[in-house]
């Protein structure tokens, strides 16, 4: 590792967190899979070499923790959620959250889908005129993401149901529109860096205090079940109204802080909401463009003549996992991460005049890892990374070269979750509609929110199978 690039003159806003994916590929071209970037007054280190990666977020993880930064961006709305806590807010975050997402509960939120996806449908042009999916699926999710957690839809599919929540006086619309605003304002911040702090922003203030306040009334009311005896046991399957399963009801079984069940609501609805829709708006635009793939998705899905699939059928689907893999591969919901030494240490490779020694971090350094760039290396993924290529997933297991979900301890716990619900919408898109055609001739260029998607949308005209 031998390069050490100074950012001051260069087109970033002197921030790495703040250049395009497509920045980064084009500097560990450059520069190496390991290099050091001096920005004014501080160094930071930047990486693509797996086992760097693996030494960051599990054989070192205790080294290193979220940027501070990073933290500072996301808390206003997130508070000490699992996304948003270190050190033992963390560990305590995700104790409490794991046993929410086991095989059943996913097993129930499959049988709650097919409504939403009925509602997707007649959202969908019946005169053969363009539709922007990636509105649709982030609506989509919005709408499951609200029903698993608080019991109760906000409706975003379906037009005029939104409703005036009686306790807050906020309507779903206001939350939407609020929760929305205050993502992008919180993933604008974490570009910014430490130049956050120069920022106020009045709009996204106001829309943090509404979005709070929306889910404080969700969150009373399960603190109020909690302290009549009314939740049930923490392993029962029904609570004393006879509803089934409820994610915010599930944890206040285990606490009745309301912070705490406040923070951990919206982080896992972030996930719940955005990383799903992101992923499902990037495989459409792909499909969308490569019509021998679908026709092939179209195959696999014939053997359920047309019927919504259940959990052992989806997983039976192998080539839509295929495309969903390579969809993660090219289209990282997350491109760059990063972590924060939190005391002096090592990276284990890299490092002296030939690359074969150890890095030395120093205690408070930014370690940024790029996602997008590491999975569009050769090495890993063939001899033509950037295309989109389903087959190539019939011959490759990479291990620590492909980090869609992030791996180690802080492994996204929701991914199967994610995976399952955007698997179930794809293939009933697949079963309804004979082709797709993209309707939009520009490249894929990424827009930020707390993850990237289209900037574009997913422009697409669709034909029914009927």
């Amino acid at each position: 590792m031998s390069h050490i690039i100074s950012k001051s003159s260069s087109s970033s806003s002197g921030t790495s967190s703040g250049s395009s994916p497509v920045v980064h590929l084009e500097r560990y071209i450059k520069y190496g899979h390991t290099y050091v970037a001096k920005h004014m007054h501080y160094h930071t280190v930047h990486t693509i070499e797996p086992a760097n990666i693996q030494a960051i977020l599990a054989t070192s993880f205790a080294d290193f923790q979220l940027s501070t930064f990073r933290v500072d961006a996301m808390k206003h709305l997130f508070g000490n959620g699992i996304f948003t806590a270190n050190g033992e807010k963390w560990q305590h975050a995700r104790a409490l959250i794991r046993p929410c997402f086991t095989k059943h509960h996913i097993d129930h939120h499959i049988q709650t889908l097919e409504v939403y996806v009925q509602n997707f449908l007649t959202c969908l042009p019946a005169d053969g005129s363009t539709v922007d999916l990636q509105q649709l699926f982030f609506r989509f999710t919005m709408d499951t993401a609200t029903e698993f957690l608080f019991g109760y839809s906000v409706g975003c599919l379906q037009s005029g149901s939104f409703k005036t929540a009686l306790i807050s006086g906020i309507s779903d619309s206001q939350f939407v529109d609020a929760y929305t605003n205050s993502c992008i304002a919180a993933a604008a911040n974490i570009r910014l860096s430490i130049l956050q702090y120069l920022k106020f922003d009045p709009r996204a203030y106001m829309s943090r205090k509404i979005a709070l306040k929306y889910i404080e009334q969700y969150v009373d009311e399960a603190v109020e079940l909690r302290d009549s005896r009314k939740l049930g046991k923490p392993d029962g399957v029904k609570y004393d109204d006879g509803r089934t399963y409820i994610f915010l009801r599930e944890l206040a079984k285990y606490t009745g802080d309301r912070e705490v069940l406040r923070d951990q609501i919206l982080n896992v609805l972030q996930a719940g909401r955005d990383t799903t829709a992101s992923l499902l708006s990037n495989l459409f635009w792909e499909l969308a463009r490569h019509p021998k793939v679908y026709k092939k998705l179209r195959q696999e899905a014939k053997v359920l003549k047309g019927i919504p699939p259940i959990k052992q059928e989806l997983l039976k689907m192998k080539y839509l996992r295929q495309c969903i893999d390579e969809t993660l591969r090219l289209h990282p919901s997350v491109p760059v991460n990063t972590r924060e030494a939190v005391r002096d240490t090592v990276l284990p490779v890299r490092g002296g005049a030939d690359g074969s020694k150890p890095i030395l971090v120093k205690r408070g350094i930014q370690v940024y890892y790029c996602v997008y760039a590491l999975h569009r290396q050769t090495k890993y993924f063939g001899a033509d990374p950037h295309q989109f290529q389903p087959e190539r997933w019939e011959n490759i297991r990479p291990g620590w070269e492909f980090l869609p979900f992030n791996t180690g301890p802080r492994i996204c716990l929701g991914q199967n979750f994610s995976l399952i619900e955007a698997s179930y919408l794809a293939l009933r898109l697949i079963q309804n509609f004979e082709c797709i055609e993209a309707r939009d001739d520009r490249p894929w260029t990424e827009f930020y929110t707390l993850v990237v998607c289209s900037k574009y949308g997913t422009l697409v005209l669709l034909t029914s199978a009927t």
